[in-house]
């Protein structure tokens, strides 16, 4: 089964910028559509960003205009560009793929993103 490693996570100031990375163990064409979710303490897992097999995107109202999410098929990577950030975008990030044909989530291990005001 494909797996999922998420980085790129780190303490930025308010304004600053990171690249989050999800690279798969695999292809990533095995899912129909990729993701990006956080989860701040105390807080739900919330999605903020998915992109489909085909490169349709979508965002959280609370990130649009700020986040980008990318897919590079040849590396089996999805990319979640971060600027602008402010101290409410302090979460654990996670990567999600959601298996063609299936229910099924997989999901990477999480980074952290600090930005502190």
């Amino acid at each position: 089964q494909v797996q999922l490693v998420d980085s790129g996570g780190g303490l930025v100031q308010l304004g600053g910028s990171l690249r989050l990375s999800c690279a798969a163990s695999g292809s990533i064409s095995v899912f129909e559509t990729m993701g990006w979710y956080r989860q701040a303490p105390g807080k739900q897992r919330d999605v903020v960003a998915g992109i489909t097999r085909r490169g349709n995107t979508n965002y959280a109202d609370s990130v649009k205009g700020r986040f980008t999410i990318s897919r590079d098929n040849a590396k089996d990577t999805v990319y979640l560009q971060m600027n602008s950030l402010k101290p409410e975008d302090t979460a654990v990030y996670y990567c999600n793929g959601r298996l063609r044909w299936t229910t099924t989530d997989i999901w990477g291990q999480g980074t952290q993103v600090t930005v502190s005001s």
